[in-house]
């Protein structure tokens, strides 16, 4: 029981934490539905069951996210139902068998810290450009005014035992989208119990989907999902989680929604770091966050485009901005070694301004890496 109790909190902290990663997904999700024709009620159930899930198997604040990659092509459009589910299987498939034959693990041991670090960073300016540039912006003058207030909030409420800063944040946020947008407040009305919809993909819609989306996916997942994913839970929890595990989760997230009509998940470093930046230690915060989707999903769904605007986009961007801070700042290990730190530069700012910048960084960090340093490539770098 006490094992139980340290693994799973639930309290004020992990509630306020559970929002840490909410800036990232919820746009996300609530654009691939809007924009994709997705059944909304699959894709908020099947979202909220795999951050219950694994909240209870890893006992931490270890986040289940939204393809970045895959809702980026399915939000820009052209993407059909029966594309993204065969990719997010295809997706599945690939990473099971890039864990099976042991690879993963391979390239994890001979990736360098360094190069991790860059990504990390690349992904903490990534998302602060998207706050700052895209989200606080999203309702113009008061947009600004609501962003700031939420803003001063975080900074006056940061490190509180009593009152944990997300609470109130997102409690104006809510009450904003309430005052906004009038129709928001009859979203009772479309009350209703819904279930995910069973589909099986079609061989041809797995390849077409591994084409189009797997291709642009798998390396984002393999740098931010399992190797930074892998090293932060190391930094803030000083756990040593092996990276295997950690794709097979994805794997097994990935084999199972296609089939209940849910979007392709993952985990990852950025939502790890938000969640813990707003005070999440234990698999409570992914528990309540699941719960918050579950129960969208099963009683509200049908009134979804009216739910969506209880999260202003403004607030999201505060809360994403503080997440990519959270990644950003952990360079501070690299500082003392001028070699090291111009890799993390190098690696964050391919991330953050190349196409495919993710696997152009990892590449070219660790080949940096090697021939500054004249290691063998079979050695350990770390």
């Amino acid at each position: 029981m006490g094992s139980l109790k340290r693994r799973i909190r639930i309290d004020r902290h992990e509630l306020a934490g559970s929002f840490g990663d909410i800036g990232t997904d919820f746009p996300l999700i609530a654009g691939m539905i809007l924009a994709g024709g997705l059944d909304a009620a699959s894709v908020l159930i099947m979202f909220g069951v795999m951050q219950v899930l694994t909240g209870l198997l890893y006992g931490l604040p270890m986040p289940a996210q939204p393809l970045k990659a895959v809702a980026v092509l399915v939000i820009a459009g052209g993407v059909t139902p029966e594309v993204l589910y065969g990719g997010g299987l295809a997706i599945g498939l690939a990473m099971l068998l890039l864990t099976l034959t042991g690879l993963v693990g391979w390239l994890d041991r001979r990736i360098p810290k360094a190069v991790v670090r860059g990504i990390q960073v690349g992904l903490g300016l990534k998302l602060a450009e998207l706050a700052l540039g895209d989200y606080v912006q999203a309702a113009g003058f008061e947009g600004y005014l609501l962003a700031a207030v939420c803003f001063t909030l975080v900074l006056a409420l940061a490190g509180s035992r009593r009152l944990p800063a997300a609470l109130p944040v997102i409690a104006l946020g809510v009450v904003y989208g309430l005052l906004s947008n009038p129709g928001a407040a009859g979203f009772g009305s479309a009350f209703g119990f819904a279930l995910p919809q069973p589909r099986v993909p079609s061989a041809g819609h797995v390849v077409e989907g591994f084409l189009v989306l797997g291709l642009a996916q798998l390396p984002l997942s393999l740098g931010n999902s399992l190797f930074a994913t892998r090293q932060l839970a190391a930094d803030l929890f000083g756990r040593e989680m092996g990276v295997r595990k950690i794709a097979l989760t994805y794997s097994a997230m990935n084999l199972v929604n296609p089939f209940l009509s849910g979007v392709p998940t993952c985990h990852g470093s950025g939502g790890m770091a938000g969640h813990y930046a707003f005070g999440a230690r234990t698999g409570g915060a992914p528990l309540i966050y699941g719960t918050l989707y579950l129960g969208l999903g099963l009683f509200l769904s049908r009134g979804f485009d009216q739910v969506v605007h209880l999260f202003p986009l403004p607030v999201l961007g505060v809360i994403l901005l503080f997440e990519g801070l959270a990644l950003a700042r952990l360079v501070r290990d690299m500082t003392g070694d001028a070699f090291q730190l111009g890799l993390v530069l190098l690696v964050a700012l391919c991330a953050l301004a190349l196409p495919y910048g993710f696997l152009v960084g990892l590449v070219a960090g660790t080949a940096v890496h090697y021939a500054g340093r004249g290691r063998a490539w079979l050695g350990d770098p770390r």
